[in-house]
């Protein structure tokens, strides 16, 4: 059974999961050679007790289209969780999840599969595409951030722009170049 790389991404109105709403979430599935076998993609009503972050907000301010995309067609976290669930048991391979940074998105994916779906497919399988690239680049993690990685891990199709499956897709093709490059 292959390994199926779960890229995703997250955009919310906070940093913590919990406390704050996450407004939309993308995945891509990738097999190891670059290939996507599918993708999902979620615009989530906020949850009515849970708060906004100012400086988050006020970062939101800077990005109006991305904010707009993630407004759009809005459905019920119970609703979208529960398709994501059924999307992810769908797809045959190991599930690993790939973020980036991984700690942020894991972290609230996590939360909203366990409340609102009652399970994560993932277990505790997520990898930080940072962390990976600061291995096989064999440099400091600080040093391991986008603009300092080989411009050829990158495709100019996919830029990133704060919607959530064009971030997904840029995230996941990059994680698959450094699998690539670390092979050869």
């Amino acid at each position: 059974m292959p390994e199926i790389y779960i890229s995703t991404d997250i955009e919310t109105n906070g940093p913590m999961p919990g406390a704050h709403s996450m407004l939309s979430f993308a995945s891509a599935a990738f097999l190891e050679d670059g290939s996507i076998i599918g993708s999902f993609s979620a615009n989530l009503e906020l949850l009515p007790d849970l708060s906004s972050d100012p400086v988050t907000m006020a970062w939101w301010q800077t990005e109006p289209l991305a904010w707009a995309k993630s407004r759009e067609n809005l459905e019920s976290p119970r609703i979208a969780m529960l398709k994501y669930l059924a999307w992810l048991k769908s797809l045959k391979g190991r599930l690993v999840f790939v973020g980036y940074p991984v700690a942020f998105d894991f972290g609230f994916i996590y939360w909203y599969l366990i409340k609102f779906a009652g399970e994560n497919p993932f277990g505790f399988n997520a990898l930080d595409i940072k962390t990976y690239a600061m291995a096989v680049l064999k440099q400091e993690y600080k040093q391991s951030v986008k603009v300092n990685l080989p411009k050829e891990w990158f495709r100019e199709d996919l830029p990133h722009t704060h919607v959530a499956l064009d971030d997904a897709l840029e995230q996941g093709y990059l994680f698959c170049k450094m699998l690539s490059s670390n092979k050869s």
